[in-house]
């Protein structure tokens, strides 16, 4: 889910599409939002730093943790069926756990066998702990007969969804569940068990039009991705194989802009589907605002502006740079009443990741607007500028 000061990986860049495969599976996503202030957003993206840099500094052995999906302005939500039952759970790239039960009772169906071990995550923000068992799960047509499960006793920090289907690194799963020492991920199981070509999620998110908040404008692709939904090739960088973020979708990234101001020339990240905002080092948020003339408002933790910014901000990963405009990383006008925030100010979705540790999280505000591809087969991460 959900990132510096921390050992950098060389970032190779290839510039071609990954080849098309012959078993793919294409699933929409719905678009939710589910939160009680636009501070505690702010706030549960630097939770998630938090938690980062506490399983990465404890050690790797206690790490913890194309179908429809909806966007909630807070998270993108599948409908996964599990032993039977339909459940809504968060696509999450930070966190790599499948689990039920933040809203009614998920228990094993007639085809689902109990392991026995019990199961607890912590997401910084929010938790889970339980049971743990394995049921058939299936989403977008392809099934695992067999997924680990987690059955929710206890939850904290998930109104409005009934869990999360995690689509992080295996290793998040160390330290888990009581009886094993990692569990395979939905898409690890789909592989092995030959239902698709290739391990590797391609992710379709795009912004919410007007004052929607709950439109279904995302896909998931599992085994390949969906050429249709981006546009030019598609470039590739190495996941980092070492330092604190290459626990999950770690990156190198070479620097944050914003018009002609260099914010940094260095940091290494996550990419995380399931955090909301783009956090960046705190020396080059500081920067940001000074170049854009903002600051940090006091009662939403976004970066405000009485003046409404007029340039480009980058992110440069490898050789290319990835622009957003201000209309990208603003937010729109007509969501102000939505998230109670004050007309005639600008608002901006970049926020303060800390001054240590993994202090970078590439969210779906910039997903939004450029197509992700999680390459488990090929250790890598790709991006394309997404239609």
């Amino acid at each position: 889910m959900i990132s510096f000061v921390t050992l950098l990986a060389a970032s190779t860049a290839l510039a071609s599409p990954i080849e098309r495969q012959v078993k793919t599976a294409v699933l929409p996503l719905k678009h939710v939002s589910n939160f009680t202030s636009v501070k505690n957003l702010v706030s549960k993206g630097q939770a998630r730093l938090n938690k980062v840099n506490g399983v990465a500094a404890i050690d790797t052995v206690s790490a913890v943790s194309s179908g429809p999906v909806t966007n909630e302005d807070v998270s993108y939500v599948a409908a996964v069926s599990i032993g039977g039952t339909t459940y809504d759970l968060i696509v999450d790239t930070g966190s790599s756990n499948t689990w039920c039960g933040a809203q009614s009772s998920c228990e094993p169906s007639s085809s689902g066998t109990s392991t026995g071990g019990t199961v607890s995550v912590s997401y910084g923000s929010g938790s889970f702990s339980g049971r743990e068992y394995k049921d058939k799960v299936s989403f977008g047509g392809l099934t695992v007969s067999s997924q680990s499960i987690g059955a929710a006793t206890s939850s904290s920090g998930f109104s409005g969804v009934d869990g999360i289907i995690g689509f992080g690194p295996v290793d998040l799963t160390e330290g888990t569940v009581s009886n094993a020492n990692t569990v395979p991920t939905f898409l690890d199981n789909l592989y092995s068990q030959g239902s698709i070509s290739q391990e590797v999620l391609g992710v379709s998110f795009r912004p919410e039009s007007g004052s929607d908040t709950d439109d279904t404008n995302g896909e998931l692709t599992l085994g390949g991705v969906d050429s249709s939904k981006y546009s030019g090739s598609l470039t590739y960088f190495s996941k980092l194989t070492s330092g604190d973020a290459s626990y999950y979708w770690g990156i190198s990234i070479a620097s944050f802009t914003y018009g002609s101001t260099t914010l940094a020339s260095s940091a290494s990240g996550i990419v995380d589907t399931g955090t909301t905002l783009i956090y960046i080092p705190t020396t080059a948020y500081n920067k940001f605002l000074s170049a854009a003339g903002g600051k940090t408002d006091s009662y939403s933790g976004l970066a405000v502006f009485t003046t409404k910014p007029t340039s480009n901000f980058g992110i440069k990963f490898g050789s290319t740079t990835y622009t957003l405009t201000p209309s990208q990383y603003l937010v729109p006008t007509a969501q102000y009443s939505y998230y109670g925030l004050s007309s005639g100010k600008y608002y901006a979705w970049i926020n303060d990741g800390g001054s240590s540790g993994v202090n970078t999280i590439i969210g779906q505000k910039f997903l939004e607007n450029y197509y992700s591809v999680f390459d488990t087969t090929n250790s890598r991460i790709g991006f394309a500028t997404a239609v």
